[in-house]
């Protein structure tokens, strides 16, 4: 394991994982409809995408435990299996063209992403990143050309990711612009509908962004507007007609982002908002390749919700759901021609199914269910909730309680989203559904600084880590009590990255609230966290001090709300679990807090898994880990008396 900061008073040795968590596992319910396997079990067929032209659909599915790509015609045949990843599931993938799809993969969880290439049928594969300890970024997957795309690579710095055009049969690269510069990173690039690389943007000082413009290749970036990070100015894409013209999500001058046009020359945004909504960031605008309208924007505000911008669209959306009944739908694939579609549909108590839709003999078509061997009608249904904060914050999440219990002083598990800047969504969550399936009700809060509500209700986060982020959750706790559906004495608390950090907060700084927690890759130090991060987060780093704290200026208080110094106050049972290789949290944060309950003689379970990073992917490593969580659960939810 890795030690890299300075060791406790006191102590000299590192922990060692413990070798008895087998016997937590005893403690789950043995009669229970639905093992911890069936809900983390790898589908057999998901991540469906459609050929360019049409003709083939790929889909992930595994092998040996392994998700692997497969594709077949549409007409029908085998599937062929084009991928052969034995040590680790392929994250991601995309057709580059109609005979050739390019993947992702990382190696143990150290999230430096390979790109690979492969034919349909399973021949020419190649690396197309053959450098070790490097990242990729795909920048544009160029739809209208056959062999490149272009792509992101930190190969010269590993703080700085450079753009390339690159060839997907040969490997390869032309640098298209030079980022050399680690006092003033370019961070993001875009291209236009032509796929020319015309947008960048830079961050300057450590905590202001610069969107950076050039009508065409052949010039030097200028720029075009300054931004302090609070303020956002997130280009989506051109406009179809004006080349000086993006279609931007902005908060600019106002509280919730708005989708609107904003003019490169000028500097300026221009007319009205197209979308915007009154609760909630709007962030997300799609449009018609084909055609060349916008189509829809998107948002969230208990749920996923669609505002359309065009009739057709609209029409599509509306005929897709009158026959697929009461879920979430969503157009996951298309060709390019645009009249052949693969369908998704999902709700808070299905993964869903996939279905094959073609628009011009409106026929639509089942493909698979994603997990057949889980019936919906066993799962539990997710509502959005809403409190006050102490301090007069309306906080939104979502409750589920377990079915065909009476909520009334029954236990409860409590779940903080990691990040922290991120939100709990509505849908169906595995880890949610496999608690409810234990007769646990499950707390998701949205506390300050979960992104979504506006720039006001995210800064009210800033250097409030254990603080007043944490009194949301504890006051979504207490709100749960006074409803009377939470059983005072058998609350547990669980996260995952920030929500490992909450979990660590809850029971360092209220100490009698929970009565078991559990720590999943967790941050345990703020000061150590902050030394220990990627290197390409490095040139974030002010912007990090500007909402974590400055260890120079804010020392004092980030050492009084970093768990790992405090955890004299730890009473609660507490199980740790890690992943060795990972690059956010780095594993020293985990060793942190069991080394220093075990210098006081505390037993600490503690998980550590050598072949993964931040969160456990391998499905072998998720079912032990989970079994474990589950037994850990149950000694300490079950009735007393």
């Amino acid at each position: 394991m890795n030690n890299t900061t300075t060791q406790l008073p006191g102590d000299t040795s590192l922990p060692t994982p413990s070798t008895t968590l087998e016997k937590w596992i005893k403690y789950d319910q043995a009669d229970v409809k639905y093992a911890v396997e069936d809900f983390f079990r790898t589908p057999e067929k998901t991540g469906y995408q459609l050929s360019p032209d049409g003709t083939h659909y790929s889909y992930l599915g595994p092998v040996n435990g392994r998700k692997n790509i497969f594709t077949q015609a549409l007409s029908g045949g085998t599937p062929v299996q084009i991928t052969h990843e034995t040590e680790r599931d392929i994250s991601g993938y995309f057709w580059a063209n109609n005979n050739r799809l390019l993947f992702i993969k990382d190696s143990g969880g150290d999230e430096n992403f390979k790109l690979l290439a492969v034919d349909k049928d399973g021949q020419n594969s190649k690396d197309l990143s053959p450098f070790d300890k490097v990242r990729i970024q795909i920048i544009d997957d160029l739809k209208d050309e056959e062999d490149a795309i272009i792509i992101g690579l930190n190969k010269n710095n590993p703080q700085l990711f450079d753009p390339y055009r690159l060839n997907i049969n040969s490997g390869e690269l032309i640098q298209l612009a030079e980022n050399s510069n680690p006092m003033e990173p370019l961070d993001q690039w875009m291209t236009d509908h032509q796929g020319k690389l015309r947008l960048a943007s830079k961050v300057v000082d450590g905590t202001n962004t610069v969107l950076m413009y050039r009508e065409n290749e052949d010039q030097p970036f200028r720029e075009v507007i300054k931004t302090d990070f609070r303020e956002s100015i997130s280009p989506l894409f051109f406009d179809f007609s004006d080349p000086d013209i993006v279609f931007v999500s902005s908060n600019l001058g106002r509280d919730k982002s708005v989708i609107i046009r904003f003019n490169l020359k000028t500097g300026k945004e221009v007319g009205a908002p197209i979308f915007q909504h009154e609760s909630v960031d709007v962030s997300g605008l799609s449009y018609s390749r084909k055609r060349k309208v916008l189509t829809h924007a998107t948002y969230t505000t208990d749920k996923f919700h669609y505002h359309f911008l065009d009739e057709e669209r609209a029409k599509l959306q509306a005929r897709l759901e009158k026959e697929l009944g009461d879920y979430e739908v969503y157009l996951v694939s298309k060709n390019r021609d645009e009249d052949k579609y693969i369908i998704r549909t999902v709700s808070d108590r299905s993964l869903g199914t996939y279905y094959f839709y073609d628009k011009n003999t409106d026929t639509l078509n089942l493909i698979s269910e994603v997990s057949p061997w889980i019936d919906e009608a066993d799962m539990a249904s997710v509502q959005p909730i809403v409190f006050t904060s102490r301090d007069g914050l309306k906080i939104h999440g979502y409750l589920t309680l377990p079915p065909n219990v009476t909520p009334k002083d029954i236990p409860v598990i409590v779940n903080p989203h990691g990040g922290p800047w991120h939100r709990d969504t509505w849908g169906f969550n595995p880890e949610i559904q496999l608690m409810a399936s234990r007769g646990y009700a499950v707390l998701q809060i949205n506390f300050r600084g979960s992104t979504g509500y506006g720039r006001q209700f995210w800064e009210a986060s800033f250097k409030q880590w254990g603080q007043s982020m944490q009194d949301d959750i504890t006051d979504g706790v207490n709100w749960l009590i006074e409803e009377g559906i939470a059983d005072p004495k058998r609350i547990a608390i669980y996260g995952g990255s920030y929500g490992g950090y909450a979990t660590l907060a809850g029971v360092t700084y209220t100490p009698d609230l929970y009565c078991c927690a559990v720590d999943y890759v967790g941050v345990s130090n703020l000061l150590t966290f902050l030394q220990t991060i990627p290197p390409y987060w490095k040139p974030y780093l002010e912007m990090m001090y500007a909402m974590v704290g400055d260890p120079e200026k804010d020392r004092a208080m980030m050492e009084a709300y970093s768990p790992a110094l405090h955890a004299d106050k730890i009473k609660t049972p507490l199980l740790v679990i890690q992943g060795a290789n990972d690059p956010r949290v780095n594993i020293d944060e985990a060793d942190q807090i069991v080394r220093s309950l075990r210098a006081r003689e505390i037993e600490v379970p503690y998980k550590v898994k050598y072949n993964e990073g931040h969160g456990f992917h391998n499905e072998e490593n998720k079912f032990e880990v989970y079994r474990v969580m589950m037994g850990f659960f149950g000694k300490f939810l079950q009735k007393q008396g």
